[in-house]
């Protein structure tokens, strides 16, 4: 292959999640933040195809709908073969576009994702109007969605007449497009050139998109009844095994693709990292960047805090401890933040250290080791303040509810349902230290942004926040552990009580960000992937 034929200048991503227009999780802020990164460079597009789902308004945000490059004025339409099991079907498929920065977005039109009101899960709205629609349960559609997703972003590339040098498909939702390019006439030879790069963000169990009903997703996807039974993880069809036979697969730090492939933690993920390793599949591991701009306390107005401040310059961070005070006193009379709902307040001590949590409560997040721990810490060294944001399964959030209740906590435990991105700077610039305490984390880039606000992370040391350094950018803990947790905790009390500790500490997080974490850094290392993708197909068909 010439070095011409291995040039990387037409990228196209597939997800589900970009950041400013639909997310639930740190993949909108990966594929926005890589994709902008990359088309960065000079003679290189790169395009994002994602739903239009029913909750982003496309025309206030921008977006046009596309003109059909053979009906000049005519909007674009065209159909998408949705076979069911012996029942041909099609559905329609419009696109709307806007160019963010130097960033192609197509947002794929269709009653399918018109319908949506979340990216994953029903709505409360939702289950009001049609009561089998449960709160947080995901679309019984999922499946479809994700390859009509896949189905009408290979469609558009085609009326658009593209071919593409690379296609990366983010998560379990795009992982079919690789064998579906290279199994199925019409995308086969359209393809040819062109390879693929499958991101594995969260290899857990719930996070594949597998599917069980077999004949449904042959029928549905178009692949052979070989590919489908070769692709079985236990009784289901895997997107993830598809994908490896035919794209380079990667996960979102080195020490995850090593605990998949390597440990007993791929027990948590139905053993997919040992069956991958069974097929001659090795993992990648690229640990996920931060741009540092996007969550600089410096630009206080952008970000929504109270006050600016620079952890690597200030010696005493005033601008810190102003957003510290103003967020103790918002919470401290109940005054109401956007996008969430307060349980419980904060008296308005800056003496006391904060303990911060942003995430979802769910078992993944470690959040029964996180309830334990605090009601623990509570009891025994109640000398601290505790504030947790985010939303998830009902169990957890009454456990939360209940501890704001009882009287022995009034003042010392605020729980904020919900969430926004205003109320998460907040909680970060206030914040001294944040919790982490996740069962298994693939990367992690809640520790970045805390670490860019000032907010020391204490992790449980797994998955990609082995980045995070005992003593020095961070409290870490190993096990699993309730115990484990509190003498962290403890160990971070103590570092508080000393004002230096807690700033070397701070700087040197921020200065490793900068050295190492930077997406012009780590981009580097998706262009060898997409290099090596593209010499893989390249020398299937020379």
């Amino acid at each position: 292959m010439t070095k011409e034929q291995g040039a990387i200048r037409n990228i196209w991503m597939l997800t589900r999640e970009y950041s400013g227009l639909a997310g639930a999780g740190g993949v909108k802020d990966v594929v926005k933040q890589l994709a902008g990164t990359l088309a960065g460079w000079n003679g290189r597009r790169l395009s994002v195809a994602m739903p239009l789902y029913g909750f982003i308004p496309a025309r206030e945000e921008g977006f046009l709908p596309l003109e059909d490059p053979l009906r000049p004025g005519v909007n674009l339409e065209y159909a998408v073969n949705m076979p069911y099991v012996d029942i041909e079907r099609q559905e329609t498929v419009g696109v709307w576009h806007r160019k963010l920065g130097r960033v192609h977005v197509y947002l794929l039109a269709a009653e399918r994702f018109r319908e949506k009101a979340d990216v994953y899960t029903y709505t409360l709205a939702e289950e009001a109007l049609e009561p089998w629609k449960k709160q947080g349960t995901g679309h019984v559609d999922y499946f479809a969605m994700n390859i009509l997703l896949q189905k009408g972003a290979l469609a558009l590339m085609q009326i658009l007449n593209e071919q593409p040098d690379i296609i990366h498909c983010h998560d379990g939702h795009t992982a079919v497009l690789p064998a579906m390019i290279r199994e199925i006439d019409g995308l086969r030879h359209s393809f040819r050139g062109t390879g693929v790069v499958v991101t594995i963000h969260n290899a857990g169990i719930g996070y594949h998109q597998e599917v069980a009903d077999l004949p449904f997703a042959r029928g549905i996807t178009g692949l052979s009844r070989r590919s489908i039974l070769e692709n079985r993880l236990g009784a289901a069809f895997d997107p993830f095994l598809a994908a490896g036979r035919h794209a380079v697969l990667n996960t979102v730090s080195e020490n995850y693709a090593r605990e998949l492939q390597e440990t007993q933690d791929d027990r948590l993920t139905g053993w997919l990292g040992h069956r991958l390793a069974e097929m001659g599949i090795v993992l990648e591991g690229v640990t996920n960047g931060i741009d540092p701009a996007d969550f600089d306390p410096r630009r206080a107005e952008e970000c929504g805090i109270a006050a600016p401040f620079d952890p690597l310059a200030e010696r005493e961070l005033g601008g810190k401890k102003n957003c510290k005070l103003a967020m103790l006193q918002k919470l401290s009379g109940n005054e109401i933040l956007p996008g969430v709902g307060q349980f419980g307040h904060l008296r308005p001590d800056l003496d006391r250290p904060l303990f911060t949590f942003i995430g979802r409560l769910n078992e993944q997040k470690g959040v029964d080791v996180l309830i334990g721990s605090i009601r623990y810490l509570l009891r025994q060294d109640g000398d601290f303040r505790i504030l947790l944001l985010g939303s998830g399964g009902t169990r957890e959030e009454e456990q939360i509810i209940s501890l704001t209740e009882q009287q022995e906590n009034q003042g010392r435990v605020c729980f904020l349902r919900g969430f926004s991105p205003v109320a998460a700077n907040q909680v970060y610039a206030a914040g001294d230290f944040f919790l982490i305490p996740s069962r298994y984390e693939p990367c992690g880039l809640t520790d970045y942004i805390a670490q860019l606000f000032g907010n020391l992370p204490i992790v449980h040391s797994v998955g990609g926040l082995v980045k995070v350094l005992e003593g020095k950018t961070g409290f870490t803990y190993r096990e699993d552990t309730r115990e484990d947790l509190v003498e962290a905790v403890r160990r971070a009390i103590d570092c508080y009580k000393s004002p230096g500790c807690v700033r070397r500490m701070q700087k040197e997080a921020v200065l490793r960000i900068q050295e190492n974490h930077t997406w012009d850094k780590v981009m580097k290392r998706y262009m060898q992937l997409y290099k090596k993708a593209r010499q893989q197909r390249m020398a299937q068909i020379l």
